[in-house]
């Protein structure tokens, strides 16, 4: 699927990727740990409101969706990277196990659920930071970029 496509395909897309992600919150909420004191304290430095409420997930492998739809447009040319090391799903962040309490990672994803505290939530979160994924490409979505600033 080329970015084309994607953008025309996205209003379709957007509710199944929130839905998506709504279920791999809940996962990470119910089965991950909380943050430590200093991934507490750069979550407050990444301005995350309700820093309490997020969990770390540890998995051999960020998981994607299974809907073909989803897969397909996740699979896009320069959409994600190939291989991510974390994944944030407003409160729940799933980290890889080789990547696990990666300061500089953990801080990148921070940013990400700051995004969506500021945004309301999973479906504005995700219809802003997709289109700028579709339109722009992952490394030059400037949601993306303030989240890479915060890493380093």
């Amino acid at each position: 699927m080329d970015r084309q496509s994607l953008v025309a395909q996205f209003n379709t897309l957007l509710p199944l990727a929130a839905e998506w992600a709504a279920e791999q919150e809940q996962r990470i909420l119910r089965e991950g740990v909380p943050l430590s004191q200093q991934e507490l304290a750069d979550a407050r430095a990444a301005e995350v409101r309700e820093p309490e409420r997020v969990r770390l997930l540890k998995v051999e492998s960020i998981p994607s969706p299974a809907h073909p739809m989803l897969k397909t447009a996740c699979a896009s040319a320069n959409f994600f990277p190939a291989d991510p090391r974390g994944l944030t799903v407003r409160y729940g962040i799933f980290l890889r196990s080789d990547c696990w309490r990666d300061r500089t990672i953990i801080a990148h994803e921070l940013v990400h659920t700051a995004q969506y505290e500021r945004l309301g939530g999973i479906l504005p979160f995700l219809s802003k930071y997709l289109l700028e994924c579709a339109t722009l490409g992952y490394s030059q979505a400037p949601m993306e970029q303030e989240a890479m600033a915060a890493g380093q």
